[in-house]
């Protein structure tokens, strides 16, 4: 299996560039419940059962990084049964499948505030990461109470306290310095994001990370969203050429840009 990441224009599986880092916003459960005329916690569950086929095609084509936005900082304002109904379902998802997760040498973090999270789900979330800590086949980060603008506002709170004690100077203060207090600074950057649901917009999320990220963004409703699914998103991204606003070997093409 090829972990290789880098520009070039894949042409086969074979030969297919594999991103290391995947981050996917989850869209289209509440659509996908009423298309199909069950209640909205239904269309949730559907959603748990994607989750498991694409972390199994991330281990089966050598993905490093699987991480998912299971629940922005933003989802507090949706209408308080739907939000029960979410964090109910995490709290059976960690309860029934992070034993699983571990026999598959698979490591799972969490991302985002907790404080405002119950203390029995606070408590579930840190029994999980310290089962799975050590294991190292693959990680699979999950993003609650996330938002990309908090990620680098906690960031710059830390440097700016950096500066205070007088450990940096505030004119010394450059992008690695708060690259190091972002979430998951010690992995690599997504390389692909992928946004189900059929809305072409990133939603706060990782919005640090993703500046030279690969966005792919599909119709298909996040329950329906299959290992198929799942190739096709790779096989676009391995077509791709990644210049991280260089320029390509024998490009003429003048002006400044990513062009």
């Amino acid at each position: 299996m090829s972990t290789v990441e880098g520009s070039g224009k894949g042409s086969s599986a074979a030969d297919q560039v594999v991103p290391r880092h995947v981050a996917i916003i989850m869209d289209g459960n509440n659509r996908w419940a009423r298309r199909n005329g069950v209640p909205g916690p239904a269309g949730h569950r559907a959603g748990v059962e994607a989750v498991r086929g694409v972390l199994r095609a991330c281990r089966d084509t050598g993905v490093q990084v699987l991480t998912l936005f299971a629940f922005s900082s933003e989802n507090w304002g949706r209408p308080q049964p739907e939000v029960r109904a979410l964090l109910a379902l995490l709290s059976r998802y960690l309860r029934n499948e992070v034993r699983e997760l571990d026999r598959d040498n698979v490591c799972l973090r969490f991302i985002g505030r907790r404080d405002r999270f119950s203390e029995r789900l606070q408590r579930l979330m840190r029994q999980s990461e310290q089962l799975t800590c050590n294991n190292s086949a693959a990680t699979m980060v999950i993003a609650v109470d996330y938002g990309g603008q908090w990620d680098i506002a906690q960031a710059a709170g830390k440097v700016a306290e950096q500066v205070q004690r007088g450990e940096l100077a505030a004119d010394a203060v450059t992008p690695e310095h708060l690259a190091a207090h972002m979430a998951v600074a010690d992995l690599p950057a997504p390389d692909l994001c992928i946004r189900t649901g059929g809305d072409a917009r990133i939603s706060n999320f990782m919005l640090w990370q993703f500046a030279y990220s690969e966005l792919y963004f599909t119709n298909t409703l996040w329950p329906d969203f299959g290992e198929l699914e799942f190739a096709r998103a790779l096989a676009d991204y391995s077509r791709r050429e990644r210049r991280f606003g260089l320029r390509s070997p024998g490009d003429l093409v003048a002006g400044g840009g990513d062009a």
